[in-house]
Formats: C-alpha cells, sequence, structure tokens
C-alpha cells in the first residue's frame, strides 16, 4: 500500500466533551468549533440537555452554540451516557456538588465498567451514591455541600482526576491528588486554568484552589490524537509515500505513543504547530518505516493507554518481541481489551501471550489473515482494520461500525489516504 495527501481526524474527544460540560456551566452562551460529533460526544450533550442546558445538535462542519446555567437542573428521567465512560465519570464529579438526585445508565458495556474508583473519593468529599447493580451502573447520585479532598489514587487515570477536580469546581472545594504512575491527560487542568482557577503541581500533587470562574467562551478544538494515531499506523505499515495529518493535538500527555513509534524505527515529525486556548497543535508528517520490538514501560502508559491495541498490531509486524508492562488497565476499558488484543492478534496469526498485566507481542512478516472479535470495541476495530492495510492481508472483523464511537466515517477515511502505485 501506498499512502498520501493531507487528511483531517475528527475533534479531540476528550475536549470536546470538557468544552460541552463547561459550557453547560458557564451562565451564557459559548460557541464551539471542531467538535467531535460522535456518539459518545452527542451521549455527552444529550445528558446536559436534560440537565438544562441548550445545545445545538452536533453536526459535521458546524459550529456548538451551547446556552448553559451556573448551576445545573434536576433532572426529570434517567441520564442515559450511552457507552461513554468519560460522560458519566466527569458528569458524577460535577453532579456530586448539586443538591438534587440523579440516576445514570448506559449501554451493556457501559454498565460494565467499574464506577467505584470514582464514587469512592466522591463519597468522601460529602456526595452520596445509590448503587442498582453492584460496582457499575445504573447507579444514583445524590449531590449537596462538598468537604476539600486530598487523595492518593490507585491508577494514574484522566476520568478519574477530571471527575475529582470538576467536583472541586462544583462545590467550591479545594482537592488535592497524587497520580502514582505518570501523569495522565491534562485537559481538564489546562482548562480551568484558561478559567482563572489554580491548579498548580507541588512535589507531584495536583493542587487545585476554587479561584477561577467559568465565564462563556470559544475554542476550535484540535483533531483528536487518538484517532489520528491509526492513520499514523497505517501510513508506517505502507510501502511508500508520506501522509499528512493537519491540526492535531500535541498535548504531551496524549502523544505518548509518538515516543514509542520513535524507539519502534518510525519517524513522525510535528510542523506548523500552534497554540489553542492552552493545548498545543501541530500537523503530523508520517512516512513508512521498518519496524523493530521495544518495551513499554509503566511510567508510559497513562499517556497512551487508548493506543495500545494500534501499537500492539504494529508491534505484530516489528522485528522482535514487544512487551507491554503493567497494562492491566486494558480489562476495565470498553471491552476486556487486554485480552481481546492477545486473542485476536493470535486469531490472525501473530504470537501473543499475556502474563499477569504484562503483554507480550511476537513481530513476524507473515501476512495476517483471519477473523477479528471486536466486542464492539472501537478501538479494536480500528486497530486491526490498520492491520489489514498490509499487503495480503485478510483481516475480516465482526463490527467496524463501533468505530462510529469515536471517529464517524473511518473506513472510509482509511481508505482515502491510499494512493495507487503509479501515482
Amino acid at each position: 500500500m501506498r499512502v498520501g495527501g493531507t487528511v483531517r481526524v475528527p475533534g479531540d474527544k476528550s475536549i470536546t466533551h470538557r468544552a460541552l460540560l463547561f459550557g453547560a456551566l458557564a451562565g451564557g452562551t459559548s460557541h464551539v468549533g471542531g467538535a467531535l460529533t460522535s456518539l459518545d460526544a452527542r451521549s455527552t450533550a444529550r445528558v446536559l440537555r436534560q440537565l438544562g442546558a441548550e445545545i445545538s445538535p452536533l453536526r459535521p462542519g458546524r459550529v456548538v452554540a451551547i446556552r448553559g446555567r451556573r448551576r445545573l437542573a434536576r433532572p426529570t428521567a434517567v441520564l442515559d451516557c450511552g457507552n461513554s465512560g468519560t460522560t458519566t465519570r466527569l458528569l458524577l464529579g460535577l453532579l456530586s456538588g448539586h443538591r438534587f438526585s440523579a440516576t445514570l445508565t448506559g449501554d451493556a458495556s457501559l454498565r460494565g465498567r467499574p464506577m467505584r474508583r470514582v464514587t469512592g473519593p466522591l463519597g468522601r468529599m460529602g456526595a452520596r451514591f445509590i448503587e442498582h447493580r453492584g460496582d457499575g451502573l445504573p447507579l444514583t447520585v445524590r449531590g449537596g455541600p462538598l468537604t476539600p479532598l486530598r487523595y492518593e489514587m490507585p491508577v494514574s487515570s484522566a476520568q478519574i482526576k477530571s471527575a475529582l477536580l470538576l467536583a472541586g469546581v462544583a462545590g467550591n472545594v479545594e482537592v488535592e491528588l497524587l497520580e502514582p504512575h505518570g501523569r495522565s491527560r491534562d485537559h481538564t487542568e489546562r482548562l480551568l486554568r484558561a478559567f482563572g482557577y489554580q491548579v498548580m503541581e507541588r512535589e507531584g500533587w495536583i493542587v487545585f484552589r476554587p479561584s477561577g470562574r467559568l465565564e462563556p467562551f470559544e475554542i476550535q478544538v484540535p483533531g483528536d490524537p487518538s484517532s489520528a494515531a491509526f492513520l499514523v499506523g497505517a501510513a508506517v505499515l505502507a510501502e511508500a509515500g508520506e501522509l499528512r495529518v493537519a491540526q492535531v493535538g500535541v498535548n504531551p500527555t496524549r502523544t505518548g505513543f509518538l515516543g514509542v513509534l520513535a524507539r519502534m524505527g518510525a519517524t513522525v515529525d510535528l510542523v506548523e504547530g500552534t497554540e489553542q486556548f492552552g493545548e498545543p497543535v501541530a500537523d503530523l508528517l508520517i512516512r513508512p518505516a521498518e519496524l523493530r520490538a521495544t518495551e513499554v514501560r509503566p511510567a508510559e502508559i497513562a499517556a497512551l493507554i487508548d493506543e495500545i491495541p494500534l501499537l500492539a498490531v504494529l508491534a505484530s509486524r516489528a522485528e522482535g518481541t514487544t512487551v507491554f508492562r503493567q497494562v492491566g488497565e486494558l480489562r476495565v476499558k470498553e471491552s476486556d481489551r487486554l485480552r481481546l488484543i492477545a486473542e485476536n492478534l493470535r486469531s490472525v496469526g501473530s504470537r501473543s501471550e499475556i502474563s499477569g498485566d504484562d503483554l507480550y507481542v511476537e513481530g513476524g512478516r507473515a501476512a495476517p489473515r483471519g477473523r477479528v472479535r471486536t466486542a464492539a470495541d472501537h478501538r479494536l476495530a480500528m486497530a486491526f482494520a490498520v492491520l489489514g492495510t498490509v499487503p495480503g492481508a485478510r483481516v475480516s472483523i465482526d463490527d467496524l461500525t463501533s468505530a462510529a464511537v469515536s471517529f464517524p466515517n473511518f473506513p472510509e477515511t482509511l481508505r482515502g489516504i491510499r494512493r495507487r502505485e503509479s501515482a
């Protein structure tokens, strides 16, 4: 396969979620350009409308208008968060500072994801929770006055961290957090600073002071680096050409996968860099490369957790055995990603094993052929679709439509970067 051209990826999912949430609390009309229009983003917009915000439809190429209110309104029905763990966990933080009850639910996948890692520390702040089916959804939160929190997080997680910081915003209280294994993505911290909140680092702790105020704003959401990663991977596996992915967010807490790719022998250049609303943005230039194995260390995982499926399929084409250390967190994503990555790699002819929380992937040159089971996990579907671009590959994916959760029109975009050898 030869690649070429310039392509854009959908807006950053993490920033879109946060922009919608902040706009709903800004007390005026905010405008969000380049917002992701995926199913997850629409879940956030839908539940915020139930909580009193006025949000225009999320449509490609359209600026989203949000008419917010300083305090959310009591919902009259259950809040359905769809497949979105980010929607659920961040909303639990905001609702903890509101004096009413709300019940959250989601699809079958989301109902199986753990919530006590968020509700536990929120309960220490004063929120109350009713579990209807154990550690998961549906879940009822009863908010109210909150107290300050100093908390050592059990895992490095942007969702947990953001939920607790947003509880600090809604409850107007101080929050201090310590992440154990590397800094997770920091979009919430950057946005809060833009609104005048103090978010500092002190001896490894993240220290939040409720000194700011959410005001109406305008933001242009950059391209999502996690979505861009799949096109980067396809270009790296290509036989020739050069691909340009325009206006991608290159926040260093989101681009750990680029460092891993560099160690594996790939070259991704960042050009025409700018900054938008505290977030660095650049074009990515990618060329094909011969890959070699590497070791992905525990301290790196937080900055590339969503890209491990893609990195694993690339490792299956590298010389040697790549090991991903301490990736047990993958077991509680949209699926048991850890198990499914290994099983699916074996299904298409690669060698992959799990030992404890470590994942081993042995590279090979044979064309991948076989059936892939995704459990409706969008990142698994896209990763193995990339593997399917290898010459001679015959990879059958059970559900590529799940890609729409984060990357609408992904199959068409992936096909669009291919060029004829004579071009």
